[in-house]
């Protein structure tokens, strides 16, 4: 079979796995494939390699990218500003309940992508119309998620660095209150959220299943494991007495009176001192006699 490489079309995307086609590629190197768009300018992440055996059919490479294709990308990427500026106009023409992020062209502009956020459906259909009679081309309208937004978009996180989803995560793993309840954190929602209104990602780097870290954390003190001392048999246990007590008769030498121990003084009281008797006093009960 022939070999494989990994290909990513965007920043911090997911790698496909394509067919060499009998090309020499190295890693580093930009391809043209097909993709479920169309055309489209790729990375190879990962060199020629065997193929998994999944049975499903692979699509090829098709050429290294040219220096034709890659001024062709650049006049897309000006194309892309301004079908974005169009649909937005119509967007508030028609005066739709929805957020357009960005716009998506393919290398041959076959297909012109659209994505947008919206908190529910969205009858687009006028809308469409309107942009496939502007650029005489298949329009594609794909509603996505807070959390892909942020992806496209970027920014600072509240730690002051940029969205780890822009930098190096390739896929959104599902974050709960959980992880910070096992990390002791504040459950404060304003503080645990991200730009995107959703748990930052960052809870689940230092989450463990079971509670239990495989590693220390920082500040806990290291004590190193300590070997039991071997404890060597005592003549002690055969003769029927318990080792932990060893009771032993000292005799006094004779005409020798044995030592007792001194007995603690008494307090000496002062002079005078007289202990006060206390008087109790008797509460008779008064009968009233009954004429």
């Amino acid at each position: 079979m022939a070999d494989t490489v990994g290909i990513r079309f965007k920043s911090c995307g997911k790698i496909y796995d394509f067919e060499v086609n009998g090309l020499e590629v190295a890693r580093g190197d930009r391809v043209i494939v097909e993709s479920e768009f169309g055309l489209s300018i790729g990375y190879v992440i990962t060199g020629p390699s065997a193929p998994e055996d999944s049975g499903k059919e692979l699509k090829k490479v098709l050429r290294v990218a040219s220096e034709e294709d890659l001024r062709q990308k650049r006049e897309n990427e000006e194309f892309e500003r301004t079908a974005k500026n169009f649909c937005l106009e119509r967007i508030m023409a028609r005066g739709l309940p929805m957020k357009l992020v960005c716009s998506e062209v393919t290398l041959d502009r076959k297909r012109i992508v659209f994505y947008f956020t919206a908190d529910g459906r969205i009858d687009f259909r006028e809308l469409v119309k309107d942009l496939a009679a502007k650029f005489k081309t298949r329009i594609e309208m794909r509603q996505i998620g807070v959390r892909d937004k942020a992806k496209m978009v970027g920014g600072l996180g509240l730690c002051g660095k940029e969205l780890c989803c822009r930098l190096f995560l390739t896929s959104f793993e599902p974050i709960s209150i959980k992880m910070a309840k096992q990390q002791e954190l504040v459950l404060n929602t304003g503080k645990l959220s991200g730009i995107c209104g959703r748990l930052m990602c960052c809870l689940g780097y230092e989450y463990h299943e079971g509670g239990v870290p495989p590693y220390p954390r920082a500040g806990d003190r290291a004590v190193p494991p300590t070997e039991e001392p071997e404890t060597a048999e005592s003549p002690v246990e055969d003769s029927g007495i318990s080792p932990d007590v060893i009771c032993c008769s000292v005799v006094p030498p004779a005409g020798l009176a044995p030592v007792q121990p001194d007995k603690p003084e008494e307090q000496k009281k002062p002079d005078g001192f007289k202990k006060k008797s206390k008087r109790r006093r008797r509460y008779r009960k008064k009968f009233q006699k009954n004429e």
